[in-house]
């Protein structure tokens, strides 16, 4: 096993751990909150029934929030397609499939020029793939069949039931503050409310910050098993390139509107810098704290980017090409 995978390996296990500790962490906290106002107050068995409040409380955000994921399709506002309607598509698909030893998907196509390219479905017999017009007009065959081996090894890494998993301390967290937040009026219950929202939004920042670094290890994770698929990392690395291309010349309001599949995607589509628009009569009005809304999306997407850098990847994947020549 090369060093490489074997650092992938340690990445992977360190953000699980991660996860872990912090998914423990809040339910003692939330836990904590409840027994330190029950026994302030003298009830009987605070403990117990700290415990039952909170395993109800977090049961139930966790139904709601998961009830009310929409539809990946939805969001990437893509059609199903039969074999009549892409039949090189579902050649390449059908390739790609049999070369990782994984059922056939669904093919699924967006109307956008945004390049979307993603797999979604917890079980492998039951994926959708997902191509915009985008990407495949982007791409030369070739290079739509790495991404196409890109989207299936993450089939194959399981990574969708995975990440939805390790997922559960943001998915709550940000659950029990959004609830929390549409509270008014609360009374006396603010002495529940302000520990609790503290907590879950501490939580929620650092939950989304180890998921964030445990989908960039899985991406580089599926670059390694298509370019293994395809026999050819150069292929993926210039699909990459042209698709980061694109991005860059899609215009913002384009990429908004893609913004609810981003991280699933191959690659992140959202605008790298922040949209700056000039207030004032003659538009040369800065906004309010500009430089410091500016720091803070920098940071932001410093902490919870759930894709590695594109240039990265690109040379991780050069790399493996110049590794196999030899």
């Amino acid at each position: 096993m090369s060093s490489s995978s074997i650092g992938l390996q340690g990445r992977m296990i360190a953000a699980l751990v991660g996860l872990v500790v912090v998914t423990i962490g809040f339910l003692v906290g939330v836990w904590a909150v409840f027994y330190v106002l029950l026994a302030s107050f003298g009830a009987q068995f605070p403990s117990q029934v700290a415990f039952a409040i909170t395993t109800v409380t977090l049961l139930s955000i966790g139904y709601l929030e998961y009830m009310h994921l929409e539809t990946i399709e939805r969001l990437a506002d893509a059609h199903p397609v039969d074999e009549e309607e892409a039949p090189e598509l579902y050649q390449l698909t059908t390739r790609v499939a049999a070369q990782l030893d994984v059922p056939m998907p669904t093919i699924a196509v967006s109307g956008r020029d945004a390049p979307e390219a993603l797999a979604v479905g917890f079980r492998p017999e039951n994926v959708h793939l997902v191509l915009s017009t985008g990407t495949i007009r982007t791409l030369e065959d070739d290079e739509l069949e790495a991404v196409i081996a890109h989207e299936l090894a993450h089939v194959k890494n399981r990574d969708a039931m995975v990440v939805t998993a390790v997922s559960l301390p943001v998915v709550l967290a940000d659950g029990l503050r959004s609830r929390l937040a549409e509270i008014e009026n609360p009374g006396w219950g603010i002495i529940v409310l302000v520990p609790l929202a503290l907590l879950s939004n501490v939580f929620w920042i650092v939950g989304r910050a180890i998921t964030a670094r445990l989908s960039r290890v899985r991406e580089r994770a599926a670059d390694r098993a298509a370019a293994k698929a395809t026999g050819s990392p150069a292929v993926l690395a210039s699909a990459l390139g042209r698709l980061d291309q694109e991005i860059t010349d899609t215009p913002n309001r384009d990429l908004r509107e893609a913004s609810g599949v981003s991280s699933l995607s191959i690659l992140p589509l959202e605008p790298r810098e922040l949209e700056k628009v000039m207030l004032g009569p003659d538009g040369d009005r800065e906004p309010s704290y500009w430089w410091l809304r500016k720091r803070l999306h920098r940071i932001g997407r410093w902490l919870f980017t759930t894709h590695p850098p594109t240039e990265d990847r690109i040379d991780s994947l050069r790399e493996l090409e110049r590794d196999r020549e030899t």
